[in-house]
């Protein structure tokens, strides 16, 4: 089953980064108010980048490493995968 590493836009303009195996429910949940605390208060929120991993600890690690990134390195993730 593949995971999947995204990025998501609040509507404040912040972004949140999280990982599923089902991005469409996910996104749906975050919207509805039942995805993570942090995006309830800031609905609704926008997919930005998604990014697909073998497996769910490749997909936790990665998810780590892209909540370390800095707002600007976050942006360039998704200028560079809407060139791939």
């Amino acid at each position: 089953m593949a995971w999947w590493v995204y990025i998501v836009e609040c509507s404040d303009g912040t972004l949140y980064a999280g990982s599923t195996t089902d991005v469409a429910k996910r996104i749906v949940a975050h919207n509805a108010g039942r995805g993570a605390k942090y995006t309830r208060a800031r609905r609704p929120v926008v997919l930005r980048y998604l990014e697909r991993t073998p497996d769910r600890g490749s997909a936790l690690r990665r998810e780590l490493e892209v909540k370390r990134l800095g707002r600007a390195e976050k942006l360039r993730l998704f200028k560079s995968q809407k060139g791939a």
